[in-house]
């Protein structure tokens, strides 16, 4: 294996610099922030946790996460994702507090990645989960909250696409009854959004003309409200039409919200999360093709921390904002620079601490002759990219020039 090069990174990593940090750190103190506003308690878990607990327990595939031994031989996991390290700590550290939890974080996780995928190993997401609420109004506000998150962060133009897993459950057990390789194979296409790859694989199915035109129908589920009356014509399976009544229920507390003109609801939807056991949901910004947000229900994995309440949530995608979105708000602010000669040193520094104590950023500078100074001018862009800086403005402190600048 060949030795890495002196500057080289492992595949999937990513260095921010200056520019990209200021923009991320305003998403994700704008996003917290919001989250806040709704009641929602921002929590910090480890980066390491037990393969044991969180790595079994977790969303994520076997073969992507990153495992490593301790000293003591245990086997650990770099965290590749924040619900299920989230329902650990509920189970335990705040199983005493009352129902129902709101809780939000921003995290790094991992995810190890095939190097010519040209996928990220390591990235951001911030998110909610809200604990022991199994109502359509729990499921509503998470979508809710994930569209003001959206906004939050910069997003103008996107929609939400909600879905139920317990739909296309029910509706496999009807029409495919008895064949689940056949019901994974069509959920696998449906996943990877492979709609001819669905219709082959439902053509080579031995299935009645009437199976194959209830299979059919569900590709054309995609629209508003009335996508659940024409759900409810396509199956009679009681789960499926359970799950069709709870998603309007849904629908309607997000009407109240005011906001279910950024949702849509699409049936061919499902999570490729195993833990999802009801309504789901991704988030598509206009200019990008994959989500940057996703969420729903999980009312199975809490279980396996001994505490089986049900839960909700969703995460932003912040790399994904961060990178495709356009125009989002850049506030840099340029720092003050205060220069000074030795013999006025003091009084430069002084002045330095007075404007950083009101919240200013500030630079110093040692000045030994006139030429060093620093004029206030705004510099064109050729001059920036040249000197490599800008100042919003400049206090002078010396003793050889007799004007302040």
């Amino acid at each position: 294996m060949a030795k890495p090069k002196g500057f080289e990174k492992p595949a999937g990593v990513r260095d921010y610099l200056p520019r990209a940090v200021t923009k991320l750190r305003k998403i994700e103190k704008d996003v917290l922030h919001c989250m806040s506003r709704w009641g929602y308690r921002q929590m910090i878990t480890p980066t390491l946790e037990y393969y044991d607990t969180v790595g079994v327990a977790s969303s994520t595939s076997d073969q992507k996460l990153y495992k490593l031994l301790n000293n003591r031989g245990q086997a650990l996991v770099l965290r590749s994702e924040m619900t299920a390290p989230v329902a650990r700590v509920v189970s335990s550290l705040l199983k005493d507090e009352p129902l129902p939890l709101r809780l939000s974080y921003h995290a790094n996780v991992f995810r190890a990645i095939e190097e010519e995928a040209g996928r990220e190993a390591e990235f951001f997401q911030t998110g909610v989960e809200l604990v022991g609420d199994d109502s359509p109004e729990a499921d509503a506000e998470v979508v809710a909250l994930a569209i003001a998150s959206l906004q939050a962060a910069g997003v103008k133009s996107f929609k939400i696409a909600i879905g139920h897993v317990g739909f296309l459950d029910g509706l496999f057990q009807e029409a495919v009854s008895g064949l689940p390789q056949a019901q994974e194979e069509l959920k696998s296409h449906l996943l990877s959004r492979d709609y001819v790859a669905f219709r082959e694989t439902l053509r080579r199915l031995e299935l009645s003309a009437a199976q194959k035109q209830e299979l059919d129908g569900l590709l054309r589920l995609r629209g508003g409200k009335e996508i659940c009356g024409q759900a409810l014509e396509l199956s009679n399976h009681p789960v499926a039409r359970a799950s069709i009544e709870h998603l309007c229920k849904v629908w309607e507390v997000l009407v109240a919200y005011g906001v279910s003109e950024h949702v849509l609801i699409d049936l061919t939807m499902i999570g490729d999360f195993s833990y999802y056991t009801g309504m789901t949901f991704e988030g598509y910004a206009s200019e990008l093709g994959f989500p940057v947000c996703s969420g729903g229900r999980y009312d199975n994995l809490l279980q396996q921390f001994g505490r089986p309440i049900p839960s909700t949530g969703f995460s932003l995608k912040t790399n994904r904002i961060l990178d495709g979105v356009s125009g989002l708000l850049e506030e840099e602010e340029l720092p003050i620079l205060v220069q000074y000669d030795a013999l006025r040193r003091q009084e430069g520094l002084a002045e330095a601490a007075r404007l950083r104590s009101e919240g200013y950023a500030v630079v110093t500078r040692l000045a030994t002759g006139p030429e060093e100074l620093k004029t206030v001018k705004r510099l064109d862009a050729d001059t920036i990219q040249a000197e490599g800086e800008l100042y919003g403005e400049i206090y002078t402190f010396v003793s050889f020039v007799s004007e302040h600048g």
